[in-house]
Formats: structure tokens, C-alpha cells, sequence
């Protein structure tokens, strides 16, 4: 292999032709924020991808598939949070949104069922107790 190179450009044959440098200069004001002449302010946009926080309720479904698993309702509930927590991590929002109310309405479901079936287990044994007593 040929390890030389070439120089297309030297320093004798490149000048830098008086529009270049005007404009460099004009950039130089635009940077600092000073604008002289007609030129306009422009202005420049950023669009930053917002992480929307997608909540998937794991936690929530593991306590109602623990402790309140009326009718494998919370179950359900984490299964479909796996799926939300994984919708996300692939950046499906929406995907991931979808699978998150319908875990969050199992998990609400399991823990209204759960709360009356223990009122009503409750006041069964209260009343029983008092038959067996009286």
C-alpha cells in the first residue's frame, strides 16, 4: 500500500473569497445574539422526546395476586402489568397505556371484591357467634 498523501489544497492556492467571510461574520453576530442590518432573529426548535411516564401497576397487581386474588382477578391484573412494563421498555406508549388501565381496572375490581368479601365474611362470623351464644 501507498502510505502518501496527497494535498489537494495548500494554503497559496485556497483564498477565502469576500462573501465567505462576510457571512462567517454575520454568523458570529447571530451567535452572540445581536442582530445589524435586515437580517432577521431566527430562532431554533428542539423537539426533545417527552419520556411519558406510563404507570404499570406491578406492584399493585403482585399485592391483589398475594393477597386479594378474588376470582384470579389480581392474577390478571399482573399479567397484563408484565405486559404494560414490557409494551414500555419495547416504546410502545400507547401499547403500554392500553395494557395499564386494564390492569388498573382488574386491580380495582380484585380490591372491591376483596374488601366485601371480607365485610361480609366478617359480619357472618359476628352473627354467628352471637347464635351460638345467646
Amino acid at each position: 500500500m501507498n502510505n502518501t498523501t496527497q494535498t489537494f489544497f495548500s494554503q497559496a492556492n485556497v483564498s477565502l473569497s469576500p462573501n465567505y467571510e462576510r457571512l462567517q461574520e454575520e454568523h458570529e453576530v447571530s451567535v452572540l445574539g445581536v442582530t445589524h442590518g435586515p437580517v432577521p432573529p431566527t430562532s431554533t426548535v428542539i423537539n426533545i422526546r417527552s419520556d411519558t411516564a406510563v404507570p404499570d401497576h406491578v406492584v399493585w397487581s403482585l399485592f391483589n395476586t398475594i393477597f386479594m386474588n378474588t376470582c384470579c382477578l389480581g392474577f390478571i391484573a399482573f399479567a397484563y402489568s408484565i405486559k404494560s412494563r414490557d409494551r414500555k421498555m419495547v416504546g410502545d406508549v400507547i401499547g403500554a397505556q392500553s395494557y395499564a388501565s386494564t390492569a388498573k381496572c382488574l386491580n380495582i375490581s380484585a380490591l372491591v371484591l376483596s374488601i366485601i368479601l371480607v365485610i361480609s365474611l366478617i359480619f357472618v362470623f359476628v352473627f354467628t357467634s352471637v347464635q351460638l351464644f345467646t
